[in-house]
């Protein structure tokens, strides 16, 4: 069995530890190094391998520190974002085994050009492509990479756990709101995210069911959607809309 643990980094980073009974693990996107070491003292737990979902420095900062400490960790990294410390590069459609269970690699560009995410054991996670109720920013790749990335995301099974890299619920929520103020899940969703982090509790993972319900991003043929758009595009094709509201989140 995996057990998922998150450590905070920076502002509202997440690190993702995965790790099975026999206190061995993967790390996903240590941008910094000493919670994660001290994590790891703390439990026992030997790292495997670290596995990286894109270049920026919030993500890859505590990679060399913690391969000083931990020698034979294997750094998986995508191949087309040539990270140092590299040991192992991966695509599209590669496969991994993690303590006994297999993850395959997707590749999703639009944040980065060679983003990936790592799906396996009715988990993704996902870096800076999907976040709750949002996505990430376009900067390398295009709006249509980021578009057809999503909707790549959206073929995985309804019930997949969505493990992405930032506490960013809060805003995405807000904006989510301004989108669609009249959509029930959303409401409920709202509260229960106010209620979480006013305990100063994690609002991931989530659900592709749930973001299915509630994130614009990944609502562009409904018709609520298209309306709260239809001020900044005249094109109502879904890849339009997607562009239209991704233009919008960045101001807003």
């Amino acid at each position: 069995m995996l057990h998922i643990k998150s450590i905070s980094a920076f502002n509202d980073n997440y690190i993702w530890l995965i790790h099975n009974d026999e206190k061995r693990c993967a790390i996903v996107d240590p941008g910094e190094a000493a919670p994660v070491l001290q994590y790891l003292q703390e439990h026992q737990l030997i790292p495997d391998v670290i596995l990286i979902t894109h270049h920026h420095a919030d993500h890859i900062g505590g990679v060399p520190d913690i391969v000083h400490h931990y020698p034979k960790v294997n750094v998986v990294t995508p191949k087309n974002e040539p990270i140092p410390t590299q040991t192992h590069a991966v695509i599209d459609g590669d496969q991994i085994e993690l303590f006994d269970h297999r993850f395959s690699v997707m590749e999703l560009p639009g944040h980065t050009l060679g983003h990936v995410a790592y799906v396996g054991d009715n988990k993704v996670f996902c870096g800076d492509v999907l976040f709750s109720a949002g996505c990430g920013r376009v900067f390398e790749g295009t709006m249509e990479q980021m578009y057809q990335s999503l909707n790549k995301l959206m073929t995985l099974p309804e019930e997949t756990e969505v493990y992405c890299a930032h506490e960013y619920t809060t805003s995405n929520v807000a904006f989510a709101m301004a989108v669609e103020p009249d959509n029930q899940e959303l409401k409920h969703y709202r509260d229960d995210v106010i209620r979480l982090r006013a305990q100063d509790k994690s609002t991931l993972p989530t659900t592709l069911k749930v973001q299915k319900a509630i994130n614009p991003f990944l609502r562009t043929d409904e018709k609520t959607v298209i309306k709260s758009v239809t001020n900044r595009t005249i094109d109502t094709e879904p890849l339009s809309i997607f562009t239209a509201l991704r233009e919008w989140k960045n101001e807003f």
